[in-house]
């Protein structure tokens, strides 16, 4: 059998366990020869090793299932997040309109929830802040 142009022969040398795999294999992935199925074996584990070039590697099936689910992801979550600000916005105005508070106060107020939000990392409950109104 003649050399394909432009590619190199070498000697391989492989368990029999191995050869069981291939023999099972190689036809399943496409391939027309053992040898392109380990060729093509050689280039998916050389992407792994050089894992910032994941691209090479990784069949475009999974990167684009990947980035279509974080798409989504990312749409819901904005969907979300518009819809508690809308929320946010009705209290906030329901609360101006039915307090009188004062510019100085306001800023103080805001000043102390930044250092609370920051203190408890985002997790505020109802119960908490009635609890501080009440008793602090």
């Amino acid at each position: 059998m003649a050399n394909p142009k432009g590619k190199k022969k070498f000697q391989l040398w492989y368990y029999p366990e191995t050869e069981l795999k291939i023999n099972e294999l190689y036809k399943k992935d496409g391939c027309k020869t053992k040898s392109e199925f380990i060729e093509k074996a050689i280039i998916f584990y050389c992407g792994f090793l050089t894992a910032p070039n994941y691209r090479e590697y990784l069949p475009n099936v999974v990167i684009s299932t990947m980035k279509g689910t974080l798409d989504s992801f990312e749409n819901r979550m904005a969907r979300l997040l518009f819809k508690m600000a809308v929320e946010i916005a009705m209290m906030l105005h329901v609360t101006a309109a039915s307090n009188n508070i004062e510019k100085d106060t306001l800023n103080a107020l805001r000043g102390m929830c930044v250092d609370e939000v920051k203190k408890i990392q985002g997790t505020i409950r109802l119960e908490d802040a009635v609890s501080f109104q009440n008793y602090e």
